[in-house]
């Protein structure tokens, strides 16, 4: 399984930016898929999560009003709609997936099996 992110960048505080995620070589459509994020000398945190159908979709409250997650699953591609970003935004912005067609996704890092490389991602002020 390879999971690929790609969309990072440098924009200016309120500006946008959309995230990319591929993922190949799962066995099913069955897969929750979810944002993390880790700023330096922070701990890794779940920006966002969607469940298998794209039915259903978590938020942390930083992001929430801000961020759009949705997938195409005939593209086995996640995105990451991000606006009115804020310096705090600032992080490598990592793309995790989890074998699931639960209801319900779970924005906790220890949920999924599979993670990419991670793509920057700088607002500046």
């Amino acid at each position: 399984v390879q999971v690929v992110e790609s969309g990072g960048g440098l924009v200016q505080a309120g500006g946008s930016l959309r995230l990319s995620c591929t993922a190949s070589g799962l066995t099913s459509d069955n897969y929750a898929m979810g944002w993390f994020r880790q700023a330096p000398g922070k701990e890794r945190e779940g920006v966002s999560c969607i469940n298998w159908s794209g039915g259903r979709a978590n938020y942390a409250d930083s992001v929430k009003g801000r961020f759009t997650i949705s997938r195409d699953n005939d593209n086995n591609t996640l995105y990451l709609e991000m606006t009115n970003l804020k310096p705090e935004d600032t992080a490598t912005y990592y793309c995790a997936a989890a074998p699931s067609n639960g209801l319900e996704c779970d924005s906790e890092a220890d949920y999924y099996d599979y993670w990419g490389q991670g793509t920057q991602v700088t607002v500046s002020s």
